[in-house]
This record gives C-alpha cells, structure tokens and sequence, in this order.
C-alpha cells in the first residue's frame, strides 16, 4: 500500500499551482471583479455563469450548485480522482517530487489507477509516432500525405502507427512495468488465446486528449485490405476514455475557441487536421459518435456560452450528415450559443475541400451562414410535397413540433414566422398559434409526469450538533433577516480579511450566531485555531478552516463565504468594527431579552438572590449595550 504523502509536500503543491490556471483547462475564465474570475460550472447546466475562482484565496466556489473548495478539490471532483492520485498529479505538473511517510514508495505499483493509465496512454503515443518513422508504416505515411499532410502536420497533432503484429505495444509496455491488468483496462490491449495481445494492429493511430491534455484514449484508421475491422476503431469505454464526454482536437482548440467565441464541430479526425492547417484553430470532432448533451457542456464552458458564441457544424450533406444535423438542432436549445450548419460544394468534408481548393475554401465553409434551425426545419419540410393542402399540413404537424421545443417565446415566435414561409402558409399567425398549441400541450405533459428532476428538497438533519443547511441553496438563507446578513458579512471578513476583525473576532461565541449554518462555520475558524491564525498566511488557515469542517455541506458554505464579494464599497477597519459591534449588540440585547422573560414566566415564585443576579446581569448587559452603541468597536 502506498504510504501517506507527507503534509509539507500537499501544502507545496497547493502553493505551487494555480487554482485559476488548472481551472482554465476545463473552461474559459473572466474578471469578476475584487481579484476574482467567473465562468460557466464545470459541475452543473447553467447558462449564466455562478462558478468563481480566488486565485489569492486559491479557493474556488459555485453560487448555483454550492460546490466549492482548493486547487486539489476541484482537481478530485472534475476528473473523479482520489486525494492521493490529485497530488500526485498536479505535483508532477509543478515539478514536486512527494514523499510519502509508511515506508519507501514504489511507483510502478503504488500510483493511483488514472494516473497509471494516462501515463500508459503517453507512453503508447510516443511508441506510436517513433514507429510512424519506420518501414512498416510507409502505408500510413503515403495515407497522410495522399490527404495533404506532410511530416510536420503528423508531428503537431501527435499521429503515429501501431504494428500489425500481435504484441509490440503490450511487450513495450510491460517492460515499462505495466501490469496485463493495467493493459486490459486501459484498453490498449485486449484478451488474447495466450494473454494479452495488441487492440490496435496496423493502423494509423490519432491520439485523443480530454480537456486538460492528457491522452485518454486512440483513434485508430484501418490502412489495408487484409484488415476485416471497422474503417474507424476506437478507444473502448474505459474509466478514464468516454467517447461521449472527449472532443478530438479540444486539447489543441480549447484556447482559440475562449478566445474567439466560436468553435467549428467537423466529423472526423482528418477533417480537424485540415482545419487547423488552414487556420480554422478551434475546429473540433466528436469520437465515433453523435454530438450530444456531453459535448455541449464542453464547449459551453469554453464559449462562455453567450448571445455573441458562435458554434458551427460541418456535417456532410448526405442522408447520414442531415440525420445528424437534425440530431444536433434537437439539442440546439442547450446553447444560449448561435449555432449554423456548413456543407461544402459537392458534400465534401473539410479535409476533402482542403485538397481540391485549398486553404481558403476551408475558411469560408467555416464562416457562419445558414442558422441550424433552417437547416434542419428546411430538411423537414423538403420530404412533403408542398403543392398539395395535405402536404403543407403534414410538414406544418412535423416541423411545428420542433419548433414548440424552443423555450424562448420570443424566439419560438420567431422561427414559427419563417416556418410559415418555408411551407407556404400565408397566415403566419395560424403557424405561430400551432407551434403556441403544441408547446402547451408538452407542458402539460411535463406537469402531470410531476415536478421537474434534481429539484433539491428542504428537508434535512442536524448534524455534528449543529444544524446544517438544510439544501444547496440554504447557506444563503434568511438574508432578509439583517441579522443573517450581518453575521454572513462577519464571516465573510473572518475569513477573507482576518486581519480586519482580528484579534476580537475570536473572542465571539457559535451563540452569537444566530443562522444554524454560520454558527457551524464559526466552529470550524475556532477549531482551526481562530481568525488570528490567517493573519499572517490566509491560504493556509482556509486550509486549515476546510479542514475542520464536519461534512460537504458545511465545506461547501466555507468556500462561498470565502469567495464572495463584500456589500461594503470600502472594506477597511471601520466596515469590519460595524459588523463586529452588530453581531455582538444583537447578542447582548437577545440575552438580555432572555434573562428578562425568564423572570417574567417565574413572577413572585423567583428566589431573591436569583432575582438579584439576574437584574444585577440584565445592568451589566444594558451598560454594555450602550457602551457599543456610543463607541463602537472600541467597546468590544
């Protein structure tokens, strides 16, 4: 077993990698303003973007699916990895070398599963492209360069060549200490009558990488005759390979698609060389299958996913490219994006159009021109003879259908319009009360098959003996109560600027808190050693306040606490001493309030030395009151 790595080392590689930067591979980040970026969550659908990172706090959190926490807990949650294996992975990015405390370690056989199996995949790619070199391969070199690309186009996208023998690459690998276990699940290999054999046997190899760059899986192409495979064979689904969660060229498109608002979905791998090459940098492809709600995520988190995204497909203008095409439109409302349909003259694929006209054809195809919703309803409305009353209906009933899927009204009406022009229908209001019709009634539907999925409950236990918030949203509860927001805002100052509410804060009791869940936060800084510890470093005492925390939901309230902006204009000493005296006067007042109904339910029947110290307290607390009222923070 592999020994605990060692805590100095975990904190190195917490300090040594930015949580911005690593966020940055998996989607586009902007300026949020107070030091802090935003973009769409990599963790739930949403169009509007709620997801925040502190690169100073090294912190990151969602205000939509409450999820939230460091550098390695983003790492863990996005890639399904254990702690260890996170560590291990972003120290290898930052150059740490760990040590790990029971004994020595052994990392051919103490690395995390992933880690193993991405690093087999890098490994089989560089023995792929050294073997694109050799004699073997001059089928593969003449399939290359019969597509226009020439040695130095394989090299940028990493193309290589697997062997047509039974065994080259599952040899290679296990004198690299690979396990046959390790080869069988990473696909690379499969059973063979004698053990493990080669899953790919003389092809053309692409190597396909998820978002962040690492190699997960091959695509491979059939090059001879004698080959009784598919055309096409990929990666099997595996647990680090899901062909419908990778992008082929994502890895090399990712930055040019943030950056212009735009991507281009092509069909195959060659299709994505070609548009590289002819300056089309944020063309991508899906991996022997359709595209679908999976990709989208991807590509919405890059995009940003707004009015002005631009997402165009290439799909041929054959039976198999409108049926996907259709597909496409039917998930087109999942992008706030606008989306548009490109077909070469004569249904050639980019890398064919590359050839035949060159570079320029291939940047033209590419710029937007027909919106995917015509498209698609024009291929609906095309196999109806329009001549007839009876044609025009049925087109009308079909594509009508599609167009009622459409959730926006305004644009719903908008497209209904242009349906009536495509089937010839004057009376455009007749189209759009149809399509209104049809909407309603899959509403209806929807309604009577009960309340929409995922909607998160209010019911909820206390836990660790404080309550916790009873569901996702609850950690921003009450805040039309000003004693919440108060105490949310102390909190808030605690952890973000210590310094500000130091050392008084840490004097305050979990009572003062009157929010079930901000009480639960204030256990957390106390156990953690208190405010004063995040003085002096305010990453490690977050780590330290994380840490404490008795379970996720309380997890996830520390890191929104810890990255949401103020409500103050200027956050200095005087905005924090307004918050302290608050929270401590409201204290003081609902004591003295106690204390006071107290005598009050005991009447004639109080004892007379309880009744004279309970007045002689409700004295001292009202003194109290009035001290804070009249000098503030200096009275704490």
């Amino acid at each position: 077993m592999a020994g605990r790595i060692n805590d100095d080392d975990v904190k190195a590689v917490r300090d040594a990698v930015p949580i911005d930067a690593v966020v940055s591979e998996y989607l586009q980040l902007r300026s949020a303003g107070g030091g802090n970026l935003k973009g769409l969550c990599p963790f739930h659908d949403e169009k509007s973007p709620s997801f925040q990172v502190s690169p100073g706090k090294g912190l990151f959190h969602c205000f939509g699916c409450q999820e939230g926490g460091d550098t390695i807990a983003f790492v863990m949650k996005i890639d399904h990895l254990t702690f260890s294996e996170t560590v291990e992975r972003l120290a290898a990015k930052a150059g740490i070398t760990l040590r790990y405390e029971e004994g020595g370690y052994n990392p051919s056989h103490q690395r995390g599963e992933r880690i193993r199996l991405v690093e087999a995949h890098k490994i089989a790619a560089d023995f792929y492209r050294e073997q694109l070199d050799g004699p073997e391969a001059e089928i593969g070199r003449a399939f290359l360069a019969g597509r226009g690309f020439d040695q130095d186009a394989a090299a940028h996208f990493g193309v290589g060549y697997s062997p047509a023998g039974w065994d080259h690459l599952t040899r290679f690998l296990r004198g690299k200490g690979f396990s046959d276990k390790e080869l069988i699940n990473s696909g690379l290999s499969q059973d063979g009558r004698r053990g493990p054999i080669d899953r790919f046997r003389g092809r053309l190899m692409w190597p396909i990488s998820d978002t962040s760059g690492e190699i997960v899986g091959f695509g491979a192409r059939k090059l001879r005759d004698d080959d009784n495979g598919p055309k096409y064979l990929n990666t099997p689904e595996t647990s680090i390979y899901k062909k419908s969660q990778v992008l082929y060229g994502i890895d090399l498109a990712k930055k040019d698609i943030a950056k212009a608002s735009r991507a281009v979905v092509v069909e195959g791998y060659t299709d994505v060389m070609a548009c590289h090459l002819a300056g089309v940098t944020t063309a991508i492809a899906t991996c022997g299958t359709a595209f679908g709600n999976d990709h989208i995520k991807i590509l919405r988190r890059l995009l940003m996913d707004n009015g002005s995204a631009r997402v165009i497909f290439t799909f041929d203008g054959d039976a198999a490219g409108q049926k996907a095409a259709l597909r496409a439109f039917e998930d087109d409302q999942k992008f706030a994006a606008e989306t548009y349909i490109a077909i070469a003259p004569d249904n050639m694929d980019p890398c064919d159009l590359r050839l035949a006209k060159g570079d320029d054809a291939v940047r033209d195809l590419t710029e937007p021109r027909t919106p995917l919703f015509e498209f698609a309803l024009r291929q609906i409305v095309g196999r109806y003879d329009l001549e007839t009353p009876a044609g025009r209906a049925a087109a009308l009933d079909e594509a009508a259908a599609v167009v009622a899927k459409i959730k926006t009204s305004s644009v719903q009406r908008e497209v209904a319009v242009q349906l009536a022009g495509f089937v010839g229908i004057l009376d455009q209001e007749f189209v759009v009360h149809r399509v209104n019709q049809l909407a309603q009634w899959a509403r209806g539907r929807g309604d009577q098959r009960g309340s929409a999925p995922g909607k998160p409950s209010r019911g909820g236990a206390p836990q660790h003996g404080i309550q916790a918030p009873a569901a996702p949203s609850g950690p921003a509860l009450n805040l039309r109560s000003p004693a919440h927001r108060t105490e949310r805002e102390l909190l808030k100052l605690a952890l973000q600027k210590p310094a500000l509410v130091s050392p008084a804060f840490d004097a305050y009791g979990i009572d003062e808190f009157t929010a079930p869940p901000y009480a639960a936060v204030r256990q957390c800084i106390a156990e953690a050693g208190g405010a004063e510890l995040g003085v002096a470093e305010t990453r490690e005492y977050l780590v330290q306040v994380l840490d404490a925390t008795p379970d996720d939901t309380v997890r996830k309230l520390v890191t929104e606490l810890a990255v949401e902006v103020f409500h103050g204009k200027s956050i200095d000493e005087t905005y924090a001493g307004q918050h302290l005296v608050n929270v401590r006067l409201r204290a003081v007042d609902r004591r003295i309030d106690d204390v006071q109904s107290s005598l009050a339910r005991l009447g004639s029947n109080v004892a007379p030395d309880h009744l004279a110290a309970a007045q002689n307290e409700v004295w001292v607390l009202q003194q109290y009151a009035q001290s804070l009222r009249s000098h503030g923070a200096d009275a704490l």
